[in-house]
């Protein structure tokens, strides 16, 4: 694990932050409007918390050792986050009846052990990615796949099982 994301605190102990989700080397952080708003609103919490906590308002948690853990951990988090905001290049949907960044999809698997199966998601950039709402980040293989193509166009996606052949069904796009 990388050292950015174990450090040790006054204490000694070591602290863990997830990392982020991963970007392809060289590749813009693409988001859409939405998720921008969604990191400019976890840098607003992560810096709420760090005043909090940095102001001894820590509802009564009063060990200054756990404190310090704490703040180390909102640090690393916020030094992350400013790196991802650093890099954002926003992605105005507007290619309408293709897929694109931003679009929402639906395809419809025509081969493999999903045939028939019909699947809709959104393509994302991957800090709004999140699989309970069917948001994919496009870097993804079944984002990538059908990008390009319009309704009724097949895409091939390539999978640890074997090609899938897909086809685009529905392409929307929504207005953020």
């Amino acid at each position: 694990m990388s050292k950015a994301f174990l450090k040790d605190d006054a204490q000694g102990e070591r602290i863990i932050v997830a990392a982020r989700p991963p970007l392809p080397p060289g590749t813009p952080n693409y988001v859409t409007p939405r998720g921008l708003q969604l990191l400019q609103t976890e840098r607003a919490a992560l810096i709420a918390e760090r005043a909090r906590l940095g102001d001894g308002k820590d509802d009564g948690a009063n060990d200054d050792a756990e404190r310090a853990r704490q703040l180390a951990a909102l640090r690393e988090r916020l030094e992350g986050l400013e790196g991802r905001l650093s890099s954002v290049q926003v992605v105005q949907t507007a290619l309408q009846g293709e897929v694109g960044f931003g679009a929402t999809v639906t395809v419809r698997t025509l081969s493999g052990r999903f045939a028939g199966e019909e699947r809709r998601f959104t393509v994302v950039g991957v800090d709004e990615a999140a699989t309970d709402e069917n948001r994919v980040a496009f870097t993804a293989p079944i984002a990538r796949a059908p990008s390009g193509p319009k309704v009724g166009e097949k895409a091939h996606m390539q999978t640890p099982r074997g090609k899938q052949t897909l086809e685009v069904v529905a392409v929307d796009y929504e207005q953020a």
